[in-house]
């Protein structure tokens, strides 16, 4: 492998569905850009454009930049003048439109800043997660995250906000209120809170960085079957430890076997994918990814499982990118029955890049593969068990959150029924897919 191939491996700087698993910093490119033309860029929107062409030009997996010459979009985009960062932004935006590939884009300082953020697993602010309520027209609180100055400070689910720093809610938009909320790590900020039963009161807090939880799990005694729960909302960078706790917490409760539930999950982190599924695995391949040059690197599972329990996933239509990483090596390697809807579609491998304005870029450099080398791009994985939620199931689950993972969840039931089978492998006679249908190209879209 040489030296330039190494450096940019997907596996180490690779993102799935809108997450950074590194973030590169820039260096100059040698005899690409003469010293004039540098020169002549140097803090100006002009740099930002060159920049982004540069990377593309080095890393995008398709080499024929989707049949474009991409030279001559480099010096049409250098023969402009740009009064603005935005007049720039544009421009960039749609060179990369030219590719045709939704991934490959561009994200203003703003944007990126809350895709590390939402990648990094972690928020500055109070620790709260709100929601304007459609009944009653007030921002309310939906919990407080475990470990938060809001849960410390005695903030409940259901509380609502009345003014924040003496701003009052009644007219504020949810978006608007948590940009309020949010900041920098130990400044100081005070809701006024209403609850019911009591007159408003404020409270004080320090802004402090909270990680999130993206995993939740639970034991459920299922009959004379104790269940391990566990539901994975994202693969962000903190995925991986929370985790590793929840395997290790149900384990010790000693459970017959779990419930992973990566349904509506976009994706995250392709490390974070690539550790977990080695948290059930101790053997075979979990990814292959491919470069435009045909270069493969394949990644195996390295005999660090944490548990040898039996193991149903649950999937539907909005479980993508890393969500289809972990599902296809726990299927292909007969470590997993699968069960729900087929599954979004994406199999395409980002690295992303930050700019020297603060802004970034993110670029496709790869194509991935599930270990029996099949391409799920614009089709998903069909479930070994095929069980589509009706469209009044799904407003019932959506309107009830708290009913996931229990039987009035059809699809957790079936995983139960899965469980009690003694069929952990693949799907015997009796519980082969239902209603399999042909799977169906989907258009790729962007998730966040």
């Amino acid at each position: 492998m040489n030296r330039s191939a190494k450096r940019y491996s997907p596996l180490q700087l690779a993102f799935i569905s809108g997450a950074i698993a590194s973030t590169a910093t820039l260096s100059a490119f040698g005899s690409v850009w003469c010293r004039s033309v540098r020169a002549a860029l140097q803090d100006s929107p002009k740099a930002v454009v060159d920049v982004v062409w540069q990377l593309v030009n080095r890393e995008y997996v398709d080499g024929s930049f989707n049949k474009q010459d991409w030279l001559a979009v480099r010096q049409s985009l250098l023969s402009k003048d740009y009064t603005s960062q935005q007049e720039a932004y544009t421009a960039i935006r749609q060179a990369l439109e030219k590719l045709g590939d939704p991934y490959t884009r561009f994200m203003d300082p703003k944007q990126y800043e809350a895709l590390t953020n939402q990648t990094s697993g972690e928020v500055s602010g109070i620790g709260i997660r709100m929601e304007l309520n459609e009944q009653t027209k007030k921002l309310t609180v939906i919990e407080a995250i475990e470990n938060s100055p809001a849960l410390k400070a005695g903030i409940r689910s259901g509380d609502w906000i009345v003014a924040i720093d003496g701003k009052p809610t009644s007219q504020m938009k949810a978006e608007d209120a948590s940009n309020l909320i949010r900041g920098r790590a130990g400044t100081k900020l005070t809701l006024r809170l209403g609850r019911n039963g009591q007159s408003a009161f404020d409270v004080n807090l320090t802004r402090a960085s909270i990680e999130v939880p993206t995993v939740r799990y639970s034991l459920k005694q299922e009959g004379n079957r104790r269940v391990g729960y566990i539901r994975l909302r994202e693969f962000s960078a903190h995925a991986g430890t929370q985790m590793r706790r929840a395997i290790r917490d149900l384990n010790a409760k000693q459970v017959d076997g779990f419930v992973l539930d990566l349904r509506s999950n976009p994706g995250g982190l392709l490390q974070a994918s690539i550790e977990i599924a080695r948290m059930w695995m101790d053997n075979g391949a979990i990814v292959k990814t491919v470069d435009r040059k045909g270069g493969s690197e394949e990644t195996k599972a390295n005999h660090t499982a944490l548990t040898k329990r039996p193991v149903v996933v649950l999937v539907d239509n909005n479980s993508a990118s890393a969500s289809e990483i972990l599902t296809g090596a726990l299927k292909d390697n007969n470590r997993a029955v699968v069960v729900g809807s087929q599954t979004f579609g994406k199999a395409l491998v980002q690295s992303v890049h930050e700019l020297a304005d603060g802004s970034g870029v993110a670029i496709t450099i790869a194509h991935y593969y599930t270990p029996k080398g099949t391409d799920i791009n614009h089709k998903g994985i069909a479930p070994d068990i095929k069980l589509d939620l009706t469209e009044a199931q799904q407003r019932q689950l959506a309107a009830n959150p708290d009913l996931l993972g229990t039987k009035n969840d059809p699809q957790y039931a079936r995983a139960l029924a899965v469980l009690s089978s003694n069929s952990f492998a693949r799907p015997t006679q009796q519980n082969q897919p239902l209603q399999q249908q042909p799977m169906s190209n989907r258009a790729t879209d962007l998730k966040f």
